[in-house]
């Protein structure tokens, strides 16, 4: 085998805005950098097949079973009906290894197709699906009481997780974004599983494109604006700091989701620009003084490494991923809980000299994530669910 593996990449998300889809444009551009021979399957618009150098790409469109799961992003139970089609094409190319990103329409074709050939499958995940089904049961049977609400929310989350490790356990080998992750799978699968962190363009966002020079303070988030990333939260920190006499500061909300519409009625100070991409995006970014996520069910958290890298401290919670991209008390804070959360954006507000520190730290740091060192890590996984699965002609049948 060589020490450059052909690899079927099948990703849940591609085209559309999330962390996911980030990902996975980012690793198709790695190995366009390398001239790795990678084939890209994700779902588009137009079903489409085409080969730019050591690059093969294999669209798949979804149909009107389909349904959305969000604004940008839909999941087809049909997706099967491409098999015979996915299965010429993975012949055709000839995968050493086939890496899905989860449970999703594709991933399921996925890991179908790498049974049914042969194929050593890799796994990564992503997304803690449990939790957001959970979270958005939760506030759809808002109307039932806390007695009754409350076991139905948490035995779907234990169902859910059940169900997705089920779904892991058919991989060779696992990864996954942050290391209570990682030890969770290994928990309850068994496999073998790694880190797979995500890296950040340094080059896109940068403290540079700042354009603003007024001193108004003005508090940033970036992401889906739905009930699992918590961003009622916001609207809390906001009344905090018209209780504690600051009138100086604005909200910034770039993105979508459910809880727009909410959001825009109960924030008062606060500038909503939909979803940004590219420079329009990483000025965005630059312009902020303070990132706040607020999430508990993120598994890394993206637009904290983009915040960091446009020179902007982070105030995240304890829970999920985010936390390991945020050193407390340095680059930014992580809140034990939400009056935590809220203490910690009036302290910014008032002390600049730590900000100012702040903002040089969270610089620091993103210059030490690189993407190239992501996805060099996530070779070394390939060549162990090689080791574990020595097969010499999976394809010639």
């Amino acid at each position: 085998m060589s020490s450059n593996p052909r690899v079927a990449f099948f990703a849940d998300s591609f085209h559309e805005v999330n962390g996911v889809a980030n990902t996975s444009r980012q690793f198709e551009a790695y190995a366009r950098r390398r001239g790795l021979p990678f084939l890209s399957v994700h779902a588009a618009p137009h079903a489409n097949y085409r080969t730019d150098g050591t690059i093969t790409t294999f669209e798949l469109n979804r149909g009107p079973a389909a349904f959305a799961i969000e604004r940008d992003m839909s999941f087809d139970p049909l997706m099967m009906r491409h098999r015979q089609w996915g299965e010429s094409v993975l012949r055709s190319f000839r995968p050493d290894v086939l890496h899905l990103t989860g449970p999703s329409d594709i991933g399921i074709l996925g890991a179908w197709l790498a049974d049914r050939l042969n194929i050593p499958l890799v796994a990564s995940w992503h997304t803690n699906i449990h939790e957001f089904g959970a979270r958005r049961l939760d506030k759809l049977i808002s109307f039932m009481s806390p007695n009754l609400r409350d076991p139905i929310t948490q035995a779907t989350e234990t169902g859910i997780l059940a169900g997705c490790a089920r779904f892991y356990q058919m991989a060779s080998v696992l990864l996954a974004p942050n290391q209570e992750l990682v030890d969770m799978l290994v928990e309850r699968t068994g496999r073998p599983s790694f880190l797979m962190q995500r890296g950040v363009d340094t080059r896109l966002y940068s403290p540079a494109k700042r354009q603003r020079t007024d001193s108004t303070m003005v508090l940033g988030y970036v992401g889906r604006i739905t009930p699992e990333k918590n961003v009622r939260l916001l609207v809390e920190v906001e009344r905090a700091l018209i209780e504690a006499g600051h009138k100086d500061f604005r909200f910034k909300i770039i993105g979508d989701g459910s809880e727009t519409e909410w959001l825009k009625q109960n924030l008062r100070q606060a500038d909503f620009s939909g979803v940004l991409r590219g420079e329009a995006l990483a000025r965005a970014y630059a312009d902020l003084d303070v990132f706040l996520f607020p999430s508990h069910t993120d598994t890394f958290g993206n637009v904290i490494l983009e915040a960091a890298a446009s020179g902007v401290p982070s105030i995240v919670t304890a829970s999920g991923g985010p936390k390991f991209l945020v050193q407390d008390g340095v680059s930014g804070y992580v809140a034990a809980d939400h009056q935590q959360f809220v203490a910690r954006a009036l302290s910014l507000m008032i002390d600049g000299a730590v900000h100012a520190r702040m903002r040089d730290a969270a610089l620091h740091f993103a210059n030490t994530m690189s993407w190239d060192a992501v996805f060099e890590r996530v070779y070394g996984a390939y060549e162990l669910a090689l080791e574990l699965n020595p097969r010499a002609s999976y394809l010639s049948a």
